[in-house]
């Protein structure tokens, strides 16, 4: 897949978009709707009304780069976005798990254990 570095950001547009469109209409969208720069490097997803095809829009250092990926059966399952909102920002694994067919809406998130809690007691051997 993609090798990011860790300060790229990805955002996901959570309106329907046409996927006839290329890098000059997406770079558009990208400062329509996620009123940012394309050339600061981060990665823009775009999904259909269908939701069976998914764009990436990435500035890669010396020129755009462009990802399409279309689903021959099932659906991507994208986050819903809360009201009034145009995009969504993800974290590479909640991209990964969407380009990979996973759905976000059923996973659970671990609650890390507090590093303030003492070590665990090993369990007493019998002397035998």
């Amino acid at each position: 897949m993609l090798s990011l570095p860790a300060n790229v950001r990805i955002y996901l547009c959570s309106t329907p978009t046409d996927m006839r469109k290329s890098f000059d209409g997406l770079s558009g969208l990208v400062q329509a709707v996620f009123e940012q720069d394309v050339l600061e490097g981060h990665l823009f997803l775009f999904v259909n009304r269908r939701r069976d095809r998914v764009k990436l829009l990435w500035w890669d250092r010396d020129g755009l780069a462009l990802f399409y990926k279309r689903l021959e059966s099932g659906t991507f399952e994208t986050p819903r976005p809360g009201d009034n909102q145009s995009h969504v920002e993800l974290d590479a694994t909640e991209m990964a798990m969407l380009l990979g067919g996973v759905s976000l809406a059923s996973v659970k998130r671990r609650k890390r254990y507090a590093a303030t809690l003492g070590p665990v007691a090993s369990p007493s051997r019998r002397a035998g």
